[in-house]
């Protein structure tokens, strides 16, 4: 891997549904997928809820062993679900993050509105827009499909470009830094004084 290059694995964690994921790898400016899918459950979640929580923490292990992503970020809890599907999507999204504690890799978590504002440029897009934007993005031949993993991908994708700006930022902050510490040369700076209520 090159300095430049940076691997999100994108997930968009389901209360019912299938969870969908997604690898995308930035190398300079360009993005590209490697891998998307979802996960379905074989049975309804109220039969075998423990079984698809297993099923979803091997799949991202192995997504984290084969591409060793810098990042895992998922969407966060959707606030007008109801209290059992929230709950649900809640276990799901544990299970997603202890994974990636395992492996060491930071998790990241981005509202709907976030991923499709970041993505699309209106943070209330519809499915259609925001997988037509990550064809885009991806130079993609297809629509990717399913729509759950193509909402993973613009998980990965809003995380990529949130990355970038911190990176911008910081590395204006520090250009910033650094000349006002040439400009003054070795003076001494002067004691600062907080005052506590």
């Amino acid at each position: 891997m090159t300095a430049q290059t940076y691997c999100v694995l994108g997930i968009d964690p389901a209360a019912a549904g299938a969870t969908g994921f997604g690898v995308v790898e930035r190398d300079g400016n360009r993005c590209r997928m490697l891998r998307l899918g979802a996960l379905r459950p074989l049975k309804p979640l109220s039969v075998a809820a423990n079984s698809h929580l297993c099923h979803i923490h091997r799949l991202i292990t192995k997504l984290i062993q084969e591409f060793q992503p810098r990042a895992v970020a998922l969407e966060s809890v959707f606030a007008a679900l109801n209290v059992k599907a929230a709950l649900r999507l809640a276990e799901v999204r544990g299970v997603v993050l202890l994974a990636a504690a395992q492996a060491g890799v930071p998790a990241f978590s981005y509202s709907p509105r976030e991923v499709k504002a970041t993505v699309a440029g209106y943070g209330h897009a519809g499915k259609e827009q925001v997988q037509q934007m990550v064809r885009a993005l991806l130079s993609m031949t297809e629509t990717p499909e399913p729509a759950d993993a193509a909402d993973a991908l613009a998980v990965a994708l809003c995380h990529i470009q949130i990355a970038e700006g911190r990176e911008r930022l910081g590395a204006s902050v520090t250009s910033k830094s650094a000349a006002r510490t040439r400009g003054r040369g070795n003076r001494a700076s002067p004691p600062r004084i907080l005052s506590v209520p």
